[in-house]
């Protein structure tokens, strides 16, 4: 291990900066500014706004109250009985009360119908619906709508269960902005201690994910409110059409909101507990399916996005834009860097990983003192800490190759509509008519 770090620093003493930004420009010049600087100072200004508003969310609260309006709780799902009763309990214990439940079954084949109706014949949830043939989560939803009265949805994943306030928190943004068309809720890892897989994604889900959505959400380019906890007005819904074929349903929702001129919202207080994947694998199969939309609906579908034209919109196009840079373009251009090294200055790669690393390590530590501040439960997000060195390797390097293969999966193969989450029948026809 001594001779390891005498290599390093003797290394450093020997290359000059010019060698490292020109292999590693990137980490100065886009990383450090954007994930330490940038995310501080909007932060700041958001809790500062949200702070110097409290009367505003104060009168908000009592006009929701007031009108108690009726809520839809969507629940589309297929193979989801075991964790039917989680969900249930979680809508008992909110503090919102006017709401009715809507179970929809996409053709399962466990026991979520069986489970489903004794819900129903309980009372505990207000109907269970269920399509005997297989057609997508985008069905179900769409089934579910259909049957709704509310005059808000509430969008749900079966395995997702809401703190008591969830709904009642999700619902203020509505009544303190002026023509919103969803609002995302924030998602907490559930299953945590499952595995060191589910760790790392319960640090990802506090650090990059939810943190990211609060500066988007604040820049006015948020563009991808999740499925497993989402609210839409009811008529904003209808006016689109409902969800289309997925995989990436949810983000192409929110995109469909967005270029009717609705503007979105992400509510941190609006705390959504999710079981997320307890095995490499697992994760590296949803990250793709993730992954691949960026192309499917970024470049393909809504590429109308990207050109002026009577709809066009500035805030759209910085939403794409940055999702676009950020993650297509920069992946991509890191692998070929990564090649270029190994190419053309092998031995740089003693020197330059291990800085990589050093300076991400720092860059991620900064990030979890601010979260932090942030989080609910100082307590156990704390007991996190000794995983953070595992973070670099976890972002910089997993998920990063996970979503460059995706990419060129889908610009070159168009896998996404290959991937068993949805029937072949559906995604067949999703992409005749470039859905």
């Amino acid at each position: 291990m001594e001779n390891f770090w005498e290599i390093i620093f003797s290394n450093i003493r020997y290359t000059d900066w010019s060698t490292i930004l020109n292999w590693g420009w990137y980490v100065f010049i886009i990383d450090i500014p954007r994930f330490l600087i940038l995310e501080i100072i909007v932060l700041f200004v958001t809790f500062r706004n949200r702070f110097l508003s409290k009367e505003k969310w104060e009168k908000a609260h009592t006009r929701l109250m007031e009108e108690n309006p009726l809520i839809t709780v969507l629940v589309p799902g297929h193979n989801e009985g075991r964790h039917l009763h989680k969900m249930v309990v979680s809508m008992q214990k909110q503090t919102y009360k006017n709401i009715e439940i809507i179970v929809v079954d996409d053709g399962s084949t466990d026991d979520t119908e069986i489970i489903g109706r004794s819900f129903e014949q309980k009372g505990s949830i207000s109907k269970f619906l269920r399509s005997e043939i297989r057609g997508g989560k985008a069905s179900a939803a769409n089934l579910g709508l259909k049957y709704s009265k509310g005059k808000f949805i509430v969008h749900i994943d079966a395995d997702s269960s809401l703190e008591h306030d969830a709904i009642e928190k999700a619902l203020l943004p509505f009544y303190v902005y002026k023509n919103v068309g969803g609002v995302g809720g924030n998602l907490m890892v559930r299953n945590d201690e499952d595995s060191l897989t589910s760790t790392m994604q319960y640090l990802e889900y506090q650090q990059s994910i939810s943190i990211s959505r609060i500066v988007l959400s604040s820049l006015g380019i948020y563009k991808i409110i999740s499925g497993a906890f989402g609210v839409f007005p009811r008529k904003v819904l209808k006016r689109v059409g409902g969800w289309d074929v997925g995989p990436g349903l949810d983000g192409d929702i929110t995109v469909k909101i967005r270029k009717i001129g609705y503007n979105i919202h992400f509510e941190q207080t609006a705390i959504c507990n999710t079981h997320v994947p307890v095995a490499w694998n697992k994760l590296a199969r949803q990250r793709l399916r993730w992954s691949r939309s960026l192309v499917r609906f970024r470049l393909r579908k809504h590429y109308d996005i990207w050109l002026p034209n009577k709809n066009f919109r500035w805030s759209n196009f910085f939403a794409f834009f940055e999702n676009v840079f950020f993650g297509l373009v920069l992946d991509i251009t890191w692998m070929i860097y990564m090649l270029r090294i190994i190419i053309e200055n092998p031995e740089f790669l003693i020197f330059w990983l291990p800085l990589k690393y050093l300076v991400y390590l720092l860059l991620y530590f900064m990030q979890f003192i601010v979260c932090l501040v942030i989080v609910k439960n100082k307590k156990k997000y704390l007991s996190k800490i000794i995983y953070v060195p595992l973070y670099p390797l976890y972002m910089g390097y997993f998920m990063r190759i996970v979503r460059t293969i995706a990419y060129f999966d889908e610009l070159f193969f168009y896998d996404s509509y290959k991937d068993p989450w949805n029937p072949q029948k559906t995604s067949k026809k999703a992409r005749e008519f470039g859905a």
